[in-house]
């Protein structure tokens, strides 16, 4: 009987001259299966050994898992741009645009695709500004494309629901645990929501109903202001949630710095002196050593209420907290003549010489970048150019100053010989 291709079977008379050559190759090639025989050694994700990235795969397997990572990029890419599934589907290849630095140091990232949704047929190109995760994600998907040509559809149309099934069961299978990757919950995930909670995340930072009317590109702020996609979802829904959002926050904010002040570590800034006679006010009822113990559950119930009521007058700035206590002190409604005003305006806050502003540890970091920066841009001036030399010597010895603070502050007292 010949042996030619497809056949399952030979005459035992070829066995025995086919032997040898069978054998060569086999110790030559192995019998291990053709894809990821020998893969690289990543770090597993929770970081507690090394193991091969995939083991051997069937020509199939490897296509499966060809799948499996365009969906995790496709899951970054979405949850991190906020694009709609319309506009996802209308990205090519070739959609990023060269990286701009606008200002040294920082890069900004775009894709071209169309916006669908309330426009003519064939939609309009447009434009979308994306941080370096969702950048690297097109690229991902580019090299993994069967046909990346320019201009040739990078997603198609695909659904969703169904891929994120698929790869919810790849992670939490046997291969995902062998990767050390945390298992993901059964809980619903669409496209929509993707888009939902990105729009919460960036909403209630400081101007961000307005930065997020932008990036969604929604034609109102009333949309973005009423983006609860529910039957008689309003502006006042979104708003509510939002405020749920920045009241959980900001609580857990200052209980953060009530442990820091418990353990030593104060705030700094002019007004630290006032947060840390309020801190050590209510520091003492929390002491169960000096309360008798039927109203010990009754005191740290006084004490989280406190800080509760304390948490209301905290807003976020980018490189300090504001306790916006009272209005009469507030150095940025000063500045701006609105003195009755209900809010501070953060990006008029000068925390170096507003009473009610405080640094902490968590600031350092943008202090000290501000201060390097600076430090560079009074290298590269010029003699001449004694005013802008000045005024940013000003600004150095300021940060400077800024983060001598916190260091003092967040530095463990010596206890006496």
């Amino acid at each position: 009987m010949p042996v030619g291709p497809g056949s399952a079977s030979s005459a035992p008379r070829w066995l025995t001259s086919l032997r040898g050559p069978l054998e060569k190759t086999l110790h030559k090639v192995g019998a291990e299966r053709e894809f990821g025989r020998d893969a690289t050694a990543v770090a597993t994700a929770d970081g507690d050994e090394s193991v091969p990235w995939t083991p051997p795969l069937h020509r199939l397997q490897a296509v499966a898992l060809v799948g499996i990572v365009r969906t995790a990029a496709v899951i970054v890419l979405a949850a991190v741009s906020g694009m709609r599934s319309s506009e996802l589907m209308e990205l090519t290849v070739g959609c990023r645009r060269p990286p701009e630095e606008p200002v040294p140091g920082l890069t900004r990232y775009r894709l071209i695709s169309k916006v669908i949704k309330g426009q003519e047929l064939g939609g309009v190109v447009d434009e979308w500004v994306v941080i370096e995760p969702a950048f690297r994600a097109v690229e991902l998907i580019e090299q993994l494309h069967p046909d990346p040509r320019e201009g040739t559809s990078l997603l198609g149309r695909f659904a969703f629901d169904v891929r994120y099934r698929w790869f919810r069961n790849w992670v939490n299978s046997q291969t995902g645990r062998r990767l050390g990757l945390a298992s993901i919950p059964a809980d619903p995930v669409n496209l929509r929501r993707l888009r939902r909670t990105l729009a919460l995340e960036m909403a209630y930072r400081p101007g961000g109903v307005l930065a997020t009317k932008i990036h969604l590109k929604h034609i109102a702020v009333a949309t973005t202001e009423g983006y609860s996609s529910r039957p008689g979802g309003a502006q006042a829904e979104l708003l509510a949630e939002i405020n749920k959002h920045e009241s959980d926050r900001n609580f857990d904010l200052i209980l953060t710095e009530f442990r820091n002040y418990q353990q030593g570590i104060l705030p700094a800034g002019p007004g630290a002196r006032e947060l840390t006679a309020f801190f050590t006010s209510i520091d003492g009822k929390f002491d169960p050593s000096t309360t008798p113990i039927p109203r010990t559950h009754r005191n740290e119930w006084d004490v989280l209420n406190l800080l509760t009521k304390r948490a209301k007058t905290l807003h976020l700035g980018p490189a300090n907290y504001c306790w916006f206590t009272d209005p009469s002190r507030a150095l940025c409604l000063k500045l701006a003549g609105t003195p009755a005003a209900d809010r501070p305006l953060i990006g008029m806050c000068d925390s170096a010489r507003c009473p009610q502003a405080t640094h902490h540890p968590c600031h350092r970091p943008v202090w000290t970048e501000h201060a390097e920066r600076t430090k560079t841009f009074l290298g590269q001036l010029g003699r001449p150019r004694k005013t802008e030399r000045t005024r940013l010597q000003n600004d150095y010895d300021r940060a400077m100053h800024i983060i001598a603070d916190i260091d003092a502050a967040t530095a463990p007292e010596e206890e006496p010989a």
